[in-house]
């Protein structure tokens, strides 16, 4: 390679670093005030001396539970606050069992990792519709909206974009508006997208996509699976929407029973810390 060549190539290497450097300051933006709102909650509900302290709360109770930091503050923000006084946060809460997936068998005996759920659903809707590129959204307790959670496939300017959408300008957002399947045919003229949002996904390879609602018992959409193609896409057949269906039905029931119970329990810990630990102050684990 001559000189000029190895030049190029640092030169892109670095511009590549950089715009690395630039997504993740993105993504920290986007949790660090929700981490914080949680972390002054804390403090003022047991007098901690300081948001160090409330921060080692939380993460002690999301290891313990396995549930992610920004999942844990967003239900503690979003949460009725527990009575003065009282032993439990969620007194008489009613535990059901774990919902079973038949659309997968490595999750008929349930795992309890959400993680590992949204992985699986994931890979059955690809599979379903025949392409190796997608995302799982979750809605965004705090601020409304989807937040990406699991990808494969994409680009990281892809995810770096689409890290949350809004109410509108693409199609996961009229699913999850319409609670119902939307298929884009073809990315580059369908004008579900804003213009932004269309050149992301063009950038990214896709050409047509289609997104499928994560839906509870009473019809609430709480996520979105996605899958993008590299060509056009003509339509899906009945079976294939009525597979989709199932993913999106059971995941959604999943995703509901772990959160009053998982994530319940999680947040049940975390108020027995910080009520016997009241005032005193606390260090990561």
């Amino acid at each position: 390679m001559s000189t000029r060549g190895r030049e190029a190539a640092a030169d892109d290497g670095e511009l590549e670093r950089l715009r690395a450097e630039v997504r993740d300051l993105r993504a920290r933006a986007r949790v660090r005030p929700l981490i914080s709102q949680a972390q002054g909650i804390l403090q003022e509900r047991y007098a901690l001396p300081d948001a160090e302290s409330a921060f080692a709360l939380m993460q002690r109770a999301s290891q313990r539970y396995n549930v992610k930091l920004r999942t844990l503050a967003g239900m503690l923000v979003t949460a009725p606050r527990p009575e003065a006084g009282d032993a439990l946060w969620f007194p008489g809460r009613v535990r059901g069992p774990e919902p079973e997936l038949t659309f997968t068998r490595a999750h008929r005996s349930g795992s309890g990792s959400r993680g590992a759920v949204l992985k699986a659903v994931l890979g059955s809707a690809l599979t379903v519709v025949g392409t190796d590129m997608g995302n799982v959204q979750l809605t965004d307790r705090a601020r409304g909206g989807l937040n990406i959670e699991e990808h494969t496939g994409l680009t990281a300017g892809f995810v770096d974009f689409f890290a949350h959408v809004g109410d509108d300008g693409t199609s996961c957002a009229q699913a999850a508006r319409d609670v119902s399947q939307v298929t884009v045919r073809e990315v580059e003229s369908d004008p579900v997208f804003t213009e932004p949002a269309r050149r992301a996904i063009l950038a990214a390879g896709s050409r047509a996509c289609h997104s499928v609602p994560l839906t509870t018992a009473s019809g609430l959409c709480v996520g979105m699976v996605s899958a993008h193609l590299d060509r056009p896409l003509n339509g899906l057949t009945t079976a294939q929407t009525k597979a989709l269906d199932t993913v999106g039905t059971e995941a959604g029931r999943w995703l509901a029973w772990h959160d009053r119970t998982v994530v319940l329990d999680a947040l049940e810990h975390l108020h027995a810390l910080g009520s016997a630990g009241r005032g005193r102050r606390l260090r990561r684990s």
